[in-house]
């Protein structure tokens, strides 16, 4: 398995964030030429009082958020908009960890009208993106991030997040 998925909020259950995370994290890497059997990924499907921890931790805002990504190694592109370099396959598969947040995701798909599964697949693109060097800070490198993400969705059959 490409993910392994921890829960500590019962919630993520009932919505199937392990499957959910496995097919994200699996069309994100084929859709960049990447064999998911390579990669390992780790995810935690966490509430709103453990990601703020988190957050606080290592970003220094002490607030929830939806998500989180920590890669293994620093990928990102030295110029804006270009693609940042892919990680080859090794002795070392890890790519890194995620951890998202049950009651700011369905927030935020309820404020969206967008499903719940739909919203964690994208969030998910989104943080396994991160893990591989794609960022959205400049203006450049956000216009390829959500490009990238909105063709992976569509793949899976979400619709245009943006």
């Amino acid at each position: 398995m490409l993910t392994e998925v921890m829960i500590e909020d019962d919630r993520w259950q009932a919505v199937g964030l392990a499957g959910l995370a496995e097919r994200a994290a699996e069309a994100t890497l084929v859709h960049l030429g990447l064999a998911p059997g390579d990669w390992e990924i780790s995810v935690l499907g966490c509430d709103d009082a453990r990601i703020a921890v988190l957050n606080g931790d290592f970003r220094d805002k002490p607030q929830p958020t939806n998500v989180l990504s920590w890669p293994s190694e620093e990928r990102g592109a030295d110029r804006p908009g270009a693609r940042p370099d892919l990680p080859e396959a090794g002795p070392d598969p890890e790519l890194g960890d995620i951890a998202i947040a049950y009651e700011t995701c369905a927030r935020e798909a309820e404020a969206g009208d967008k499903p719940l599964g739909d919203h964690v697949t994208h969030l998910i693109v989104h943080a396994v993106l991160h893990l591989l060097g794609y960022d959205h800070i400049r203006d450049q490198d956000a216009t390829l991030m959500e490009a990238t993400e909105v063709a992976i969705l569509g793949k899976l059959g979400v619709g245009d997040p943006y």
